[in-house]
């Protein structure tokens, strides 16, 4: 094991260098740019869209509503609540200012990718609309780029087992062991059960899961973390600053916190930025494909909502809940640090408000990335190799309960990368297809 470890934690470093973080930023930013800051100027906009989506208007398998909640259902899970935590004992409370930067531009990056996907979406044997990375490098790019399509999809079938399948497992099991003393196996026993009682009713029902769980467990989540910081109000500009100076400076060592350099913060910040919001990952316009639009513009404000709840709303809760408390300094890690911050505040109730949330996150992410994992799979080999995906994904659970969690972590991150670089390049090329699209459309009709 310790070989393979070493292995994973060379091409991690590489993929996770300087070049990665400048093809991810560099790619947000300049969307945003080159879309003229529309995703930030239309935030009220794509909520009015969101709810007029509830009720389709367009062909495709589910309501663009329920398109959000499902991509929200994959994105809002343990990168809210370890991911942020694991960020911040890395890379200190500077690691949160990076991850809003990789917010602000991701939703442009966001934007694109769903645009992209309605816009070269087909559908398969079964009538079922598909789309979203392999589809717009394939139609978009042509044969020639078709390559970087099946890249894509080997990767994100693949990526699939580690960001959205065993490290939601683990994490799961970790908490409630910690809060109720729960074996591991049988708190993956229990998830494989329930998951693949939903799992194989296809799109529809992680849909309409996902339409019941995901508003239902993010509001709770945020009126537990704003009641927190409320408490704490007059500490809030003291850990604000705090967080914007260890953007720039390094942060010594303090109580059980190791110490940080700027780079840990950046590089953390933007991965767990990344791992969380899924921006630029390619995976959330899978689910933006199936809905029932008429325009691709419509779907793409909907769809760049995802980044601003998830990471600029979700993700900024737990990092100031973690600052704000001190629990930062107390050498806590993943969940057990969110966990303990938490309990810091509520005495009592935080430990298990941070459970339950992480279970129900989890639980959601698992339904949606094996949507998105089965669609790769789709894409590779057709239509008949998706049942034997959803087995192998029910398999996956149980096994990743019970796997140690930095070794999870470290391969999650390096398949995020490696699933990120061919849309990457898909987006830089196809940016004028966003373009010309989102300037025809008219706003606010």
């Amino acid at each position: 094991m310790e070989w393979l470890k070493a292995i994973i934690s060379t091409i991690n470093g590489v993929v996770w260098g300087w070049p990665m973080l400048i093809l991810i930023l560099g790619t947000g930013l300049y969307l945003t740019i080159g879309l003229k800051l529309l995703p930030l100027r239309n935030i009220v906009y794509g909520f009015r869209e969101l709810w007029k989506g509830r009720k389709p208007e367009g062909e495709g398998d589910i309501t663009p509503f329920n398109a959000l909640m499902t991509s929200l259902s994959a994105t809002v899970g343990t990168g809210n609540i370890a991911g942020v935590a694991t960020a911040i004992f890395l890379g200190g409370p500077g690691a949160l200012f990076w991850m809003w930067c990789t917010a602000l531009v991701g939703m442009a990056t966001k934007y694109s990718e769903a645009v992209l996907a309605v816009h070269y979406r087909e559908k398969d044997e079964a009538g079922n609309h598909i789309g979203g990375p392999m589809f717009y490098i394939k139609n978009g790019l042509g044969k020639n780029w078709a390559w970087l399509g099946a890249a894509f999809a080997v990767f994100g079938a693949i990526a699939g087992f580690g960001i959205g399948n065993t490290i939601q497992a683990n994490s799961v099991a970790d908490a409630l062991e910690t809060t109720f003393g729960l074996p591991p196996m049988l708190t993956g026993i229990v998830l494989a059960i329930v998951v693949g009682l939903v799992l194989f009713g296809g799109i529809q029902r992680i849909a309409k899961v996902a339409n019941k769980l995901v508003p239902f467990m993010a509001v709770a989540y945020i009126v537990a973390g704003l009641v927190v910081i409320l408490t704490n109000l007059g500490g809030l500009p003291a850990a604000i600053a705090l967080i914007v100076k260890h953007a720039f400076t390094p942060i010594a060592a303090t109580g059980g916190f190791a110490g940080a350099a700027v780079w840990a913060a950046i590089r953390f910040g933007v991965a767990r930025g990344i791992f969380s919001n899924e921006a630029g990952l390619g995976s959330a316009p899978i689910a933006h494909a199936a809905a029932q639009t008429n325009n691709p513009v419509r779907q793409g404000t909907v769809a760049m909502l995802g980044t601003f709840i998830d990471t600029l709303i979700i993700c900024t809760i737990t990092g100031l809940v973690i600052v704000l408390t001190g629990a930062w300094t107390s050498g806590e890690n993943g969940a057990s640090l969110t966990t303990h911050a938490f309990e810091l505040a509520l005495p009592g109730a935080g430990g298990y408000i941070v459970t339950l949330g992480l279970a129900l996150f989890a639980f959601t992410t698992i339904l949606g990335w094996s949507y998105y994992g089965e669609k790769c799979v789709e894409y590779l080999f057709g239509i008949k190799s998706i049942v034997w995906y959803r087995f192998l994904w029910v398999l996956a659970i149980f096994i990743g309960a019970d796997l140690e969690l930095k070794f999870i972590w470290l391969v999650a991150d390096t398949l995020n990368a490696l699933m990120a670089l061919p849309n990457l390049i898909a987006l830089a090329l196809l940016s004028p297809v966003v373009f010309k699209l989102s300037r025809e459309y008219v706003f606010n009709k």
